[in-house]
């Protein structure tokens, strides 16, 4: 559903009209609604909260696929964001796509976001990422709020309480839809909700080729594949302290859930022409994919696999992404781009991350959805990956299925936030 046709004048044309009216009649403010028409006469602005970190490139991508739908289906207004992190060339990126939104920084112009914008809008996270913001917000303006695409995994007093003031919250999985549920939210609107980096459309298509050309790997020929420790050693990457119980868990657990990856890395490179890349979501994987995938697999495998030494961000990805038969492994964030830009995503989780794996299986992918932790649905890996490449047609039909699901939602997310800004 397109926010012009939710059946309630879109708050753009009303302002247009009584542009025209005070116009026509040579009046200086018309009043309508809760606002004076020299009000009306500037944009709605909306504060998007947003950018937790860089260190991963779907945290990256958060932003940029809320800021894609903001702009297609809500193009009149303005957009301010307000980001936790937009450093390691996160922030060029992002001005160079949205060139019309300003980035928030410092406690000066924090204030004078705060003042002057109408709407703020929490962006998708594993949590109510920013509920410390989100209260002052409250506190401070008496001005409304909504939630897109989050997941939770416990609910607390304070977090229960911004919830339920909220206009709206979206979960992106149904676990945490129903855990809100059930956990006392009061929120009038609450519903499925995409994670905003569905709709990213970050490309940088000519690091991509040359990375392509560099490594001899052929557009449509292979397969990515993505490591995860069951902890993201965030000591190593981040100013964290080493956390001695998680490293623990991390080592007793890697060559469990590594060795159905590597399996099936060698049998994809058995069939015909396909080769894998090994490659990063986050800055620590380089060094897990080269320790627990490429370097004990055969020499004979290692001709066809290539091993990504580098991170990259959100944009050089994507477009290595959109040029691949499809990607499987460990992490969420890439498998989500994938399917948001026409692209087979194969996610294995486990328990240690959050319920946000279930969203596979909410829109329509649970046959791409394996659980780590239970043997015989790792047994169902190695085939799933290769039905990939060997049947792309059923594949590619179940990315275009999802993607319409997730389309759905989104237009039905944009169009509660046209509807919630026509009363301001």
């Amino acid at each position: 559903m397109n926010p012009q046709d939710h059946g309630h004048q879109h708050p753009i044309g009303r302002r247009l009209f009584v542009q025209s009216l005070a116009a026509a009649t040579g009046c200086a403010a018309i009043a309508t609604g809760s606002r004076a028409a020299n009000e009306q006469s500037r944009p709605i602005r909306i504060v998007l909260r947003s950018s937790w970190q860089t260190v991963n490139i779907g945290d990256i991508a958060h932003t940029p696929g809320v800021l894609a739908l903001l702009e297609k289906y809500l193009p009149d207004v303005e957009v301010r964001l307000w980001p936790s992190s937009v450093g390691d060339g996160v922030e060029e990126i992002l001005r160079k796509r949205f060139p019309k939104v300003a980035i928030v920084r410092g406690e000066d112009e924090i204030a004078k976001a705060m003042n002057e914008c109408d709407f703020l809008l929490h962006g998708s996270g594993p949590m109510l990422v920013a509920a410390k913001d989100i209260e002052r917000w409250r506190n401070e303006t008496g001005k409304p709020y909504g939630v897109f695409g989050i997941t939770v995994a416990s609910i607390y007093d304070q977090v229960r309480t911004l919830l339920s003031d909220a206009r709206f919250v979206y979960f992106r999985d149904s676990v945490s839809l129903e855990l809100a549920k059930t956990s006392g939210v009061t929120c009038p609107i609450m519903a499925m909700g995409p994670d905003g980096a569905f709709a990213v459309d970050l490309r940088d298509d000519d690091s991509a080729d040359a990375f392509l050309k560099a490594y001899d790997l052929t557009p449509g020929q292979f397969l990515c594949c993505i490591p995860r420790l069951r902890y993201t050693p965030y000591w190593k990457i981040k100013n964290q302290a080493f956390n001695q119980e998680r490293h623990d868990r991390n080592e007793a657990m890697k060559e469990h859930d590594h060795a159905p990856l590597r399996a099936a890395i060698e049998a994809v490179t058995n069939e015909g022409n396909y080769k894998v890349l090994i490659c990063p979501e986050d800055r620590s994987q380089m060094v897990i994919g080269k320790e627990m995938l490429y370097d004990p697999l055969p020499e004979k495998t290692k001709q066809r696999v290539v091993w990504r030494e580098d991170y990259w961000l959100t944009d050089h990805a994507l477009s290595t992404y959109t040029r691949s038969a499809g990607l499987f492994g460990l992490e969420m964030h890439s498998p989500i781009m994938c399917i948001g830009n026409g692209v087979p995503a194969i996610v294995c989780r486990f328990e240690e991350q959050t319920s946000k794996g279930f969203m596979w299986r909410d829109i329509g992918l649970g046959d791409w959805l394996f659980d780590m932790d239970r043997e015989e649905e790792i047994e169902r890996i190695v085939p799933t990956v290769l039905s990939l490449i060997n049947d792309p047609k059923a594949a590619q039909e179940k990315v275009q299925s999802a993607a319409a699901k997730v389309k759905s939602l989104q237009q039905m997310m944009t169009s509660e936030l046209s509807r919630q800004l026509q009363d301001i």
